[in-house]
């Protein structure tokens, strides 16, 4: 007797993944909110810190969304002074991003509270038990990066 979606363990794991980043993503909100920033604008500053100086077109990737999701959310940080792009002195057409020291004094006020309310929404788990969460999602995001 074949398995209804219900029981592949595949279709388990995307549903119970999805349903976490949803949650966790609404937490980030809800704490960033009274700041004006999104969870998707704080990934764009943490990725264009991880690349150092990436196109728009990098960050885009890393972000894995779309080059116009990605401009609104560079043109939205520009307004309030947290990243800046310029035209690429190579290619003209393409632009790059940085971020502003105001985005670094920003996070440097923050990170220690935010990094508490992290940890408590994983503490129904054990260190061990996050690492090895961190560890396999970790793979199934570089093992999806071949997807279409």
């Amino acid at each position: 007797m074949p398995m209804t979606d219900e029981q592949q363990p595949s279709v388990q794991a995307f549903r119970m993944v999805l349903l976490a980043a949803q949650r966790l993503r609404y937490l980030m909100d809800a704490r960033l909110r009274p700041d004006g920033v999104t969870t998707q604008q704080a990934a764009l500053l943490t990725v264009v810190t991880a690349l150092g100086n990436p196109t728009l077109g990098e960050a885009s990737a890393a972000l894995a969304t779309t080059h116009q999701n990605t401009a609104q959310l560079v043109a939205s940080l520009e307004r309030k002074g947290w990243l800046v792009s310029e035209p690429d002195p190579a290619d003209k057409r393409r632009r790059r991003l940085t971020t502003t020291e105001k985005n670094a004094a920003y996070w440097a006020g923050r990170d220690p509270d935010d990094h508490a309310a992290v940890t408590e929404w994983f503490s129904m788990l054990t260190d061990e038990e996050v690492k090895t969460l961190a560890g396999l999602t970790s793979r199934l995001a570089r093992g999806l990066e071949t997807q279409q």
